[in-house]
């Protein structure tokens, strides 16, 4: 397999993977106490959670669970079908190095070396399906906590305290797993630049990473987020994906 990746591919797969690697640790847990999206988040289900002892009826907490199931679920299906596809493809490999060798700027590259490409992309899609596949458990593991919630008038000084905490640490894991899943379908449309030609795959990699970066750190849509929390605490524990 070694010599099957000339020096160009393996040095743009190095980098692809440095970059995903690496803006995960950045993302998920060096900048986890700053103000960024995955904390400003966190914050509004710790207080969604405390709103929600203080209801009788707890429908609507149900359904906003039952909603983020349901995005979850369109993926982990769309991840099947995607490696459904990927697996075809490795039948019809000469049919596809056919149609990328008409383009005048794509390197040629041997069949052995788009069987490890295809098989490398399967990868990465497998890591997506386990992603989503364990944020949906963890969202029903949610349902349960919701479900077992004290009523009311039974909330105690140290539910009050420690329940909000739990569940929204719960509910933060769900979605970082999801999130995670997310990343590699990005990562994943950026690694089909590896077949017209290696170094557009490492531009491609940086790209995916600036729009991540842009998106969680400096967007708009974070500031209209965050601002009602300006000054408040932050979380002092990252919830990781548990996986």
């Amino acid at each position: 397999m070694t010599n099957a990746i000339p020096t160009a591919d393996w040095l743009a797969l190095a980098w692809f993977f440095a970059c995903w690697c690496g803006y995960t640790l950045y993302a998920d847990y060096w900048r986890w106490k700053t103000r960024e999206l995955a904390t400003v988040l966190h914050r509004y289900r710790v207080q969604w959670m405390q709103r929600m002892l203080k209801r009788e009826a707890r429908i609507a907490d149900v359904t906003i669970v039952a909603a983020l199931i349901r995005s979850d679920t369109l993926f982990a299906s769309t991840t099947l079908f995607i490696l459904a596809g990927l697996v075809t493809i490795l039948g019809a490999l000469d049919q596809a190095r056919d149609v990328v060798s008409t383009l005048s700027f794509a390197v040629q590259a041997s069949r052995e070396l788009w069987e490890i490409k295809v098989l490398i992309l399967i990868t990465v899609f497998v890591y997506a399906f386990f992603k989503f596949a364990w944020s949906l458990r963890q969202f029903n593991f949610s349902l349960n906590l919701i479900g077992a919630a004290p009523m009311p008038d039974e909330v105690t000084a140290a539910d009050e305290l420690e329940f909000p905490q739990c569940a929204a640490t719960l509910i933060t894991r769900a979605v970082s797993s999801f999130n995670r899943g997310l990343r590699a379908y990005y990562f994943g449309l950026a690694m089909l630049s590896w077949f017209i030609q290696p170094w557009l795959l490492a531009i491609a990699a940086v790209w995916v990473v600036l729009v991540f970066y842009r998106r969680e750190f400096h967007s708009v849509t974070l500031k209209t987020l965050a601002d009602p929390f300006d000054g408040k605490g932050r979380p002092k524990t990252p919830p990781t994906s548990g996986a």
